[in-house]
């Protein structure tokens, strides 16, 4: 008897683990999955894919989504999937939904792989109100088409008639963004590359804009665009010479097997990975003018080189490479004040490669000037300063060989000639007139 109710117990009590353990494994989790649509605007057209993340420990079992309209759900996407992962990122194009013009409501329903449910899992459901936008932004110009120079720089001012997400100047590939200002309409400055011819230049650039939707516009933007004449050198280089670069900047080149080919390596390499690095300051600028009037030149100093001047490098009568020289070089007294050629924010101090100590501000609207060779920097990034303050020293440094000052100008990330923004009348006819009074105060 006293067996008998022992082992009556032990069943019990094996039958509240086992039923216990089975509550748990059936209860424990009675979430569904954690759900994010992204594009997040709640806009969308017939060309968007819709990227939805969803995210659960017990693994995402299936995911259906579709467009709920009176009371019936018109399916675009179902899915079960076959390995129940924890995260998971399902891409839905909305190019065959159906969905005309106007506002709808998205479903989505995403189960795990939990036991809940005796093996169904949890199920959780979003309703996202959206809006099908079919048509593109509207543009409009707010000045007369620019005048642009080669190795130059222009200016427009637009508006769009709906919010985008993305606007600016197209010229081929490259991409140099406009900024919304204060009373509804974007500037952008934009360079003429000195790269390119004037045909090839007004043939290339276009103005475009995209909603939010991501629907696009690209239109020929008309501008008067004007040829440059730069000049071509000649230089010889010595050994004496190379063997003071290779000296000096060998760990520049540290593979270089040789004075010429370190020379050579320096010049092409680094120069272009500079460039990149300049490049790639654009995004690192102020949507609000920062500036205002004239850009100081460096007192009392003397032109050594020009903007895009043609080098072309010869070696023992051969010759073995060409380089542009991007901005001016201005020589003065050793170790001179150099001053900041406009207000602005300090956005990179450092050594750079052919530039030896190099300071950039930002002067706003992605225009920048940049200093280098210098023999030290008095300033520092994040630092305001104002047109004439003191920002360090001329020098020797990097690819220099007398003491002067690298002074060159950047819009949009491409350097163009300083000689534009040193001329108070260039400044007035081709800023101050086109960007508007309103928007300079």
């Amino acid at each position: 008897m006293r067996k008998r109710g022992l082992f009556t117990t032990i069943l019990a009590v094996a039958l509240i683990i086992v039923f216990g353990s089975m509550g748990f494994m059936f209860f424990k989790d009675l979430s569904g999955p954690e759900i994010s649509v992204s594009p997040a605007t709640g806009k969308v057209s017939a060309s968007t894919t819709l990227k939805i993340s969803m995210e659960d420990p017990a693994g995402i079992r299936s995911l259906v989504v579709g467009i709920r309209k009176n009371n019936t759900l018109h399916e675009i996407y179902n899915k079960h999937y076959d390995s129940y992962l924890p995260k998971r990122i399902a891409e839905v194009p909305l190019r065959d939904a159906g969905q005309r013009q106007g506002g709808f409501e998205l479903e989505i329903r995403a189960t795990d792989g939990s036991m809940a449910g005796f093996g169904q899992g949890n199920t959780r459901t979003e309703l996202i109100n959206m809006r099908m936008d079919n048509q593109p932004p509207r543009l409009s110009l707010k000045n007369l088409p620019p005048n642009v120079r080669r190795g130059g720089a222009g200016v427009i001012r637009y508006t769009t008639d709906e919010e985008v997400s993305k606007t600016g100047v197209l010229i081929k590939d490259y991409f140099v963004p406009g900024y919304l200002q204060k009373d509804g309409s974007y500037l952008c400055f934009f360079p003429f590359p000195y790269t390119m011819t004037a045909r090839e230049f007004k043939k290339s650039i276009k103005i475009t804009a995209m909603d939010l939707a991501g629907n696009e516009t690209v239109v020929p933007l008309n501008v008067m665009a004007f040829e440059r004449a730069f000049r071509n050198d000649k230089l010889d280089l010595s050994d004496n010479f190379l063997q003071v670069v290779a000296a000096k900047l060998k760990h520049l080149a540290p593979n270089a097997p040789d004075p010429l080919r370190c020379y050579l390596y320096i010049n092409k390499e680094v120069r272009a990975a500079d460039s990149q690095m300049l490049e790639n300051l654009k995004t690192d600028t102020s949507a609000a003018m920062l500036w205002e009037g004239v850009f100081l030149r460096m007192p009392r100093s003397a032109p050594r080189a020009g903007f895009a001047d043609h080098r072309l490098l010869f070696y023992k009568g051969k010759q073995v490479g060409d380089a542009y020289h991007l901005g001016f070089d201005l020589a003065s007294v050793r170790n001179d004040n150099v001053p900041a050629a406009n207000s602005g924010r300090v956005i990179f101090t450092g050594e750079q490669g052919i530039y030896g100590n190099l300071a950039v501000i930002d002067h706003g609207l992605g225009l920048m000037s940049l200093y280098s060779h210098m023999s030290e920097i008095g300033v520092k990034a994040g630092e305001v300063v104002a047109k004439g303050q003191i920002i360090g020293k001329t020098g020797v440094t990097g690819l220099a060989f007398g003491d002067h000052l690298h002074f060159g100008i950047m819009v949009g990330g491409k350097e163009v000639t300083p000689l534009e923004w040193i001329d108070a009348k260039w400044i007035k006819d081709n800023v101050t007139s086109r960007v508007g009074e309103e928007l300079l105060k």
